[in-house]
Parts: structure tokens; C-alpha cells; sequence
């Protein structure tokens, strides 16, 4: 796992019900995995909310990196886009940064399937409070 140490003992409970697993975080890349199983629709389907969580937490924690351990961040932008549904096993998330700039950083979020398949397409903007 590559994570900056500043992280440890940072959690959010909504992600611990969610199971997300972080696996690495960099101001430019952050990446993680959750399971299905738990986190579905009243059908069976892996809820298009657990992705826009997912992809949320994913783009604050690489913001969160980029400010440091005395900076702040906020979600300002979220729109995901739901392309195939998801039953079982895991999915795996990666925030990969399209820009970040002074006040603002945006991310592509890309969640996929055991299969490799895409299950959602997010992008996320994040504003950056930046220490002084």
C-alpha cells in the first residue's frame, strides 16, 4: 500500500460500511477497492451512490495529499455516469488528476470490475485550501 504516512488513522465511517480498501494515495493518483457485497440497490446491484462515494473519497484523499496534513479540502463537483451493472466481487477504483491547479483540482474517476469491465465513469472537483 502506498499511502503517506500523515494518513494513518484517517478513516470516514461511511467508507469503513462501504469496506473501501485504500491501496495507494499520491496527489496525482489515488486508488482503491470495495466489494459488491453490502453495498447494493434493492436489486442486487451495486448502488450508483456507492460509486459516487468511491469516487469522492477518491478524489479528496489525492487532493488531501497534494495540500499536505495542514491543508483542507472540499468536494465541490461530482458527475458520474453508471455504464454497466455489478453483482458480485470487487471493484476497483483509481482518481487519476486532469488538472490541479491553485484553488481547484479536478480528477477522472474510473471504477471497474473483477473483469476489468468499467462499471463508472466520474469526474470529481475538488477545491483546495492550501496551507499558509
Amino acid at each position: 500500500m502506498n499511502v503517506p504516512d500523515w494518513f494513518a488513522g484517517l478513516s470516514s465511517p461511511l467508507d469503513d460500511k462501504l469496506g473501501v480498501e485504500l491501496e495507494e494515495v499520491t496527489p496525482a493518483r489515488a486508488s482503491a477497492r470495495c466489494p459488491v457485497e453490502g453495498n447494493t440497490q434493492p436489486f442486487g446491484l451495486w448502488h450508483g451512490g456507492a460509486s459516487c462515494v468511491l469516487a469522492e473519497t477518491l478524489a479528496s484523499l489525492a487532493a488531501a495529499a497534494e495540500v499536505g496534513p495542514n491543508g483542507a479540502v472540499t468536494g465541490v463537483d461530482i458527475n458520474a455516469t453508471h455504464l454497466r451493472p455489478a453483482r458480485k466481487g470487487w471493484l476497483t477504483g483509481v482518481a487519476t488528476a486532469i488538472r490541479i491547479g491553485g484553488s481547484l483540482a479536478t480528477y477522472d474517476v474510473t471504477i471497474t470490475d473483477e473483469a476489468g469491465e468499467q462499471v463508472c465513469a466520474a469526474r470529481i472537483t475538488v477545491f483546495l485550501k492550501r496551507p499558509r
